[in-house]
């Protein structure tokens, strides 16, 4: 009974490396399908010269084009 749910040895590493290549794909999937929906959105920076390092209101500057 105690070995019984273990996943040692070669059947865990390959358990392992399996999930993880599929975690990488899924990211990398949503990342790019991601980039492909938000090309289509250009933007434009108004007063870019009056923009702080950290400050709540740099988003009213961000405006997207139309």
């Amino acid at each position: 009974m105690n070995g019984m749910f273990s996943l040692n040895g070669l059947g865990g590493f390959l358990i392992a490396v399996v999930l993880l290549l599929a975690v990488v794909f899924a990211l990398g999937y949503k990342a790019v399908s991601t980039q492909k929906a938000q090309s289509l959105n250009p933007y434009v920076i108004e007063n870019a010269n009056s923009l702080q390092m950290k400050d709540k209101n740099n988003a009213t500057n961000y405006k997207e084009v139309k």
